[in-house]
This record gives C-alpha cells, sequence and structure tokens, in this order.
C-alpha cells in the first residue's frame, strides 16, 4: 500500500525491495512440433464470426498454418478432405471440443511481496484458464525482473503466458519528476530498459502531457488509472487526447461526464487514504455523471469513439463491493488461494483493496446501482464500434488470477455482450489494444498458435472455462462437475490446463500444512 501510493501521489517508486520469486525453468508443456494437427474442433476465432467445425487446424511449430473444414455439423467427417499428417508430427483428436484463442488478460498484475505468492502459481493459474498473453500494469516487482520474466517466457524457458511490461510513471527514480523534460528522458530510459508501455495514475498536467507525447515518438503504449487525487485536472478525456491507450477501471469517465459540477460530491470527513471511505464514495460516482442521451453524454461518447479509444473495465475487482459474502465464499478459495493471499485480502487498513473495515448494506446496494450506471455506458460504447477488452486486476479484493479472468468475461456477458462479443474482447481486441494483432488474439493462418480447448460450449455457458467447472446435473440424476479448460497451447506448446490447476492445488495445501492450516478461516472467525 505504501509503495502504491508513493507511486501515487509523487511520481516515483520506492526500491522495491523483496520481489516475488521468479519463475523455475519449464518442466511442463509439449512441443513445438514440426507439425501438430487438432482433429475435428469447432473453433471460435475470436472475431465475432459465430462457431464452425469440425475443422482440422494445423500448427508448424509456433504458427497456425491452416485451417481446414473437415465435415458439415453433425455429419461424418469426410477423410478425403482432411490434412495429411507428416512424419515427426503429432496429432490430437478432439472431436467435438471447441477451440479458442488464448485469452489476453489486460491487468495482470505478477503478485508482488505483499502477496506473498510465487510467480509460478501466478502463471499456471492463467495458463490453466487459458490465459497467454498478460499485460502487467506497473512491473510492480521493477522493471528489469519484469523485463526478464518477459523475456524468459518468449524464449519458453517457463512455464507462462506472453507478458507485456508497462511501467508506472516515474518507476526507478529517486527524486520525483518536477518537469517536463525529465518525464521525456524517463520514458527513454524505460525503453531503453525493455518497457513496453507506461502506466499512470494521473500528474501534473504539462508532465503528465510531455510523457505521453515521449510514449508516441517512441512507438509505446499507456494505461492510466485516473485516480481522484489528479482526476479533477486530468481525466479520460484530457489522457485520450494525449494518446492514451487504454483507460483501466472507469475512474476518470463519471468525471469527464460531470454536468453542473466539476469535482465528486466528497462528504466532508472524506480522506484518501481511508480506503473504506475511497470505495464507498466510489460506488456513487457514476449516479453524479451525465445520463444516456444527455448532450453531455453523447459529447464524451463520440469524442472517445473518434479518438479510437480503448477500455478495460475490469468489473470483476470491484465485485466484491456488490456483494462480499459471494466473493469472500467462491468456490475456488478452498483449494486455489494462497493463504498469504488470503491474509492480505481480508480487513486491513495497510493492505491496498482490504477495505472491508464495516461494509454492510447501503454500501452494496450503491455499487449495484453503479454497476447497472458503468456497465451501460461499456455496453454503450462497445455497440457503437468502441473496443472493450478484458482485464482482471487479481491479487486484489478477493480475487484469484485466472479465476478473475474468466469471472470478467461472465460480467460483460452480464453488461449486454453477447458471447462472441465477449470471447472477442478476451482475444482480438486485447491483442489489439497491444498492437499484437498481427501475431495473436485470433486464430488465423499466420498467427501464433496461442490457443485454448474445452470440452464444453462457452457461448452457451461461460462458467465452463472457471478451473473449477460447472455442476450439472446428470442423465444420473446426480450432480457433475464439467468444464475446465483441457488444454492451452502457446505458442505451439501443448500445455495440460488440468495438470497446471493440480499444481497449483499442491502448492497451496503445501503452504497450509506449513503454517498448521487445514482450511482458510473467515475475517473474525
Amino acid at each position: 500500500m505504501i509503495r502504491f501510493l508513493f507511486i501515487l501521489l509523487f511520481g516515483l517508486a520506492l526500491p522495491a525491495g523483496a520481489t516475488v520469486t521468479p519463475a523455475p525453468p519449464r518442466a511442463e508443456g509439449e512441443g513445438p512440433y514440426p507439425q501438430l494437427i487438432l482433429r475435428g474442433v469447432t473453433v471460435v476465432n475470436g472475431t465475432g464470426a459465430p462457431a464452425f467445425g469440425p475443422a482440422d487446424v494445423v500448427i508448424e511449430g509456433d504458427r497456425i498454418v491452416e485451417i481446414v473444414v473437415v465435415g458439415s455439423a453433425q455429419a461424418p467427417i469426410d477423410p478425403n478432405r482432411r490434412p495429411r499428417l507428416k512424419t515427426g508430427g503429432r496429432e490430437m483428436d478432439l472431436s467435438g471440443q471447441f477451440l479458442l484463442p488464448g485469452l489476453i488478460d489486460l491487468h495482470g498484475h505478477i503478485g508482488g511481496d505483499e502477496q506473498g505468492v510465487p510467480a509460478d502459481y501466478v502463471y499456471k493459474l492463467w495458463l490453466g484458464h487459458g490465459i497467454t498473453t498478460i499485460r502487467d500494469p506497473g512491473c510492480g516487482n521493477g522493471i528489469d525482473w519484469c523485463v526478464s520474466e518477459q523475456k524468459r517466457s518468449a524464449a519458453n524457458a517457463i512455464t507462462a503466458p506472453r507478458i507485456f511490461p508497462y511501467v508506472f510513471f516515474g518507476q526507478g527514480r529517486d527524486t520525483p519528476i518536477t518537469t517536463p523534460e525529465q518525464a521525456r528522458q524517463w520514458v527513454r530510459e524505460m525503453k531503453a530498459r525493455g518497457a513496453l508501455g507506461m502506466k499512470c495514475f494521473g500528474f501534473r498536467p504539462d508532465i503528465l502531457a510531455a510523457a505521453f507525447d515521449e510514449l508516441k515518438k517512441q512507438g509505446m503504449r499507456s494505461a492510466c488509472h485516473h485516480a481522484q487525487l489528479d482526476v479533477s485536472r486530468v481525466n479520460v478525456l484530457t489522457t485520450a487526447r494525449w494518446g492514451l491507450t487504454t483507460m483501466e477501471h472507469w475512474y476518470g469517465l463519471p468525471e469527464a461526464l460531470f454536468d453542473g459540477q466539476t469535482v465528486q460530491q466528497y462528504p466532508a470527513d472524506y480522506n484518501y487514504l481511508d480506503e473504506s471511505k475511497r470505495f464507498g464514495e466510489a460506488g456513487r460516482l457514476w449516479a453524479q455523471a451525465a445520463p444516456p442521451g444527455s448532450e453531455k453524454y453523447e459529447a464524451v461518447m463520440k469524442e472517445l469513439l473518434a479518438l479510437d479509444f480503448t477500455i478495460d473495465p475490469t468489473f470483476t475487482i470491484y465485485n466484491a463491493s456488490r456483494d462480499l459474502m459471494r466473493a469472500r465464499r467462491a468456490d475456488w478459495h478452498a483449494a486455489y488461494t494462497m493463504p498469504s493471499l488470503w491474509n492480505f485480502f481480508e480487513p486491513n487498513r495497510d493492505n491496498h483493496g482490504s477495505f472491508f473495515y464495516d461494509w454492510g448494506t447501503e454500501q452494496e446496494v450503491a455499487w449495484k446501482d453503479n454497476y447497472r450506471r458503468w456497465m451501460a455506458f461499456v455496453n454503450d460504447y462497445k455497440n457503437r464500434g468502441g473496443r472493450v477488452t478484458v482485464g482482471s486486476d487479481s491479487g486484489y479484493i478477493y480475487q484469484i488470477y485466472g479465476f478473475g479472468t474468466i469471472q470478467e468475461l461472465e460480467l460483460l456477458r452480464e453488461a449486454g455482450f453477447h458471447p462472441l462479443e465477449v470471447i472477442r474482447s478476451a482475444t482480438l481486441s486485447g491483442a489489439q489494444a497491444l498492437g499484437a494483432d498481427d501475431r495473436i488474439g485470433s486464430i488465423e493462418a499466420g498467427k501464433f498458435a496461442d490457443l485454448l480447448v474445452v470440452a464444453e460450449n462457452p457461448l452457451a455457458n461461460l462458467k465452463v472455462l472457471y478451473g473449477t467447472g460447472h455442476i450439472r446435473l446428470g442423465s444420473d440424476g446426480r450432480p457433475h462437475r464439467v468444464g475446465g479448460v483441457a488444454y492451452t497451447i502457446k505458442g505451439g506448446i501443448v500445455y495440460d490446463a488440468a495438470q497446471l490447476r493440480a499444481q497449483v492445488r499442491a502448492m497451496v495445501a503445501a503452504d497450509k500444512a506449513r503454517r498448521g492450516l487445514t482450511e482458510l478461516s473467515q475475517p473474525g472467525d
């Protein structure tokens, strides 16, 4: 919390100190192969196109080379249409299973020493849920650490998704940035050290504008969480005009929609460093924004669309604000949540996001209304052609890596997205926001073989993508767990996703045993 606030208030980072343990050398996955053929799949290609199949998808090395339709739906496959397996190749019979592009999480922190979890735990939860690319918005473990992990992942030296490292504005400096030229120099230094972009929280306008201008000159991208301490002078419209790539969460957007006021209606006893106050009042912010159809609403909507702006809403990270008990009692906590992470979540004034000091009915009711208005804007933006992506911000507020990303898909569905639009947001739209859609984000010849395989139809029920599966009553009259990603393929390397999830469960069980725990206790017990 202290490091986060220091970055936010002063535009620099304290020395990182202890960081999470880097991932060990890769011991999982098979391939890449001279040729790999995925036989008989139903393809959801990530572009918004409907599913089609049966198809055989041919991969050579780390690239997709061909997608071949081999029959009609619910009809025998024509063997004469099937691509031939070359000597030394491998084929996988996936008849009737669904093939999707690997998911892209644009708000994937790799944990930190506060959460006390190793990178291996985080990566395997991501890959175990079909997530093949993440953007780390801030590189909280240090730029050199983050770039090192990025390079190791790109070389497939570790079991991890692709990593796009974005650094906090001012990170690595011992003194604050106080001039526009210092901001420009900092951007150039970060590029030289391997950063692909910047994340900011707001700052003095002339200095931040210089940083954005230099980012464009250097071909780098950006993300911004428009924090309340600077949003009165730097909101979403401000940064979008400067060239911001993605807005994170929703801060800064209601403020851009203010009509009849210029600041949030803070109560007299509000203190930003009291997170219960901060998040409690945040749940009342969308009600202060101009309503749909108003002149102000239309002006902001149209300008953001004209700027080809990207919204990365991270609905999932605030879900506990509208239903704390549900988030705290989620199916996956018992087997997948590390005790150190669980302790970080419980009410604590010093841990960022652990703001449930006295969270009650009034706060949850306000947040439910907040979600309704927020989701309506995001859905309207999508319907008018705006880009909306998937980010989870897991590791805070009872959200777990991997599981939080799948929950974000469900929340986009709640916002009004068709399941095909949900998948597109989680794949091609994310790749476009990263400037990487020539390489990832859809199932097309020439792109990296970054894919997920699931036996159940995620378009009918997104819950089948959760690592804990979905409960369904079987023909025997008994409930069964179905679903869970079966295989994750990254750059042609095939990972058994169930095996990765089992390894995570073993990590959690071992840590509990070390601490003498049999289960996670609820706060106050």
